[in-house]
């Protein structure tokens, strides 16, 4: 008999609402998750002791672990930890930095991971990556994808906005992602996966003609769901493609070249809006513009303190890294100098 369908990998639970932290004992008692009670919860620096006060009374039995940072070594510590104590899963609290390394630490343990976001501010509550920062800079490494994922909008709402919103940019990157996929299609034979393309582009169109904005549960709750459900993009199609194309690129690269600029989301969108510039697609440029200044995202280097010449820089060296991407980028083929000028159109049409 044929195989008449694929299996696709999904979180056991998702639940996005406020008071999602006060019933993380539910979830927990539900057999699928942890049958022994042996239970690690791994929060971040920020609002640790909070977190730990309002599931103390649930766990009793849980230890609680400290997340330092999102790096290598607080992921690697974190992970010698658990294997140690022979926990049943490890549950990881905050915002992505945490989430990232408990992602990393509990694939090291080989236990499974809930992953409980009080942040939204990209698509790792869900994605089967964990960006780590390590000495040579930051890094992208595999990791399964959690088990169950909560998200407490009482904690999105009391998160930096600053944060909140470059989750947006995140999501709306997806649209420029899925071009770069087709035409690495197109010019490159690369096979292409049209679910998880419709994935990542639902989670992005969901999102981009909203009028509201993260003071609303509504629009939190939409954003939530469209970054989990880009996440899910990324397991179906066994790599970043659908959500990480030019826009990544040019991200990674102002990450090496000038760290600590910018967060992800936010350089995922300029670097979204840029790669439509550079299609010549005025109308989804157009669109992704005013949807960053709707959220009050940059849109121009300057929005994040890089001159013209900088973000050129970063343009220039995005191709390099991720080797074998084939993106509008790599098509265009740019020398520094062409380079230069296409920066200085975008900006001159879309600065303020």
């Amino acid at each position: 008999m044929p195989l008449l369908a694929r299996m696709l990998p999904a979180p056991l639970t998702m639940q996005v609402r406020r008071g999602a932290v006060v019933e993380l004992g539910a979830l927990l008692a539900d057999s699928r998750v942890a049958t022994s009670g042996r239970v690690a919860v791994a929060v971040g620096p920020g609002q640790g002791d909070h977190i730990e006060s309002l599931i103390a009374p649930q766990l009793d039995e849980a230890e609680v672990f400290r997340v330092a940072d999102g790096s290598v070594d607080a992921a690697v510590t974190l992970g010698a930890d658990l294997r140690k104590g022979a926990y049943e899963v490890v549950v990881g609290v905050g915002g992505g930095k945490t989430i990232d390394a408990t992602k990393y630490a509990a694939s090291l343990a080989g236990i499974p991971m809930v992953a409980v976001a009080t942040n939204l501010s990209h698509d790792g509550i869900c994605s089967p990556t964990a960006s780590l920062v390590h000495e040579g800079g930051k890094g992208t490494f595999g990791v399964p994808m959690p088990l169950a994922i909560l998200v407490d909008l009482d904690f999105v709402h009391n998160a930096p906005k600053q944060l909140i919103r470059a989750g947006v940019g995140d999501v709306v990157s997806n649209l420029s992602a899925i071009d770069d996929w087709q035409l690495g299609n197109t010019e490159r034979g690369e096979p292409i996966d049209g679910l998880a393309c419709s994935m990542a582009r639902t989670a992005a169109e969901a999102l981009i003609g909203r009028t509201d904005s993260i003071e609303s549960d509504a629009f939190l709750t939409v954003l939530a769901e469209s970054l989990i459900l880009s996440g899910m993009s990324m397991v179906v199609a066994g790599s970043s493609r659908p959500a990480s194309g030019g826009d990544h690129e040019i991200m990674h690269a102002v990450d090496q070249l000038f760290p600590g600029t910018s967060n992800h989301g936010e350089l995922a969108g300029i670097g979204a809006a840029f790669c439509f510039f550079l299609r010549e697609d005025k109308a989804r440029v157009t669109q992704v513009v005013d949807c960053l200044r709707q959220h009050e995202l940059p849109v121009v280097p300057a929005d994040i303190g890089l001159s013209d010449e900088q973000f050129a820089e970063a343009v220039a060296l995005a191709p390099a890294t991720r080797p074998g991407r084939y993106t509008i980028l790599e098509h265009l083929r740019m020398q520094d100098n062409e380079i230069r000028d296409r920066v200085g159109d975008y900006v001159r049409a879309f600065g303020r």
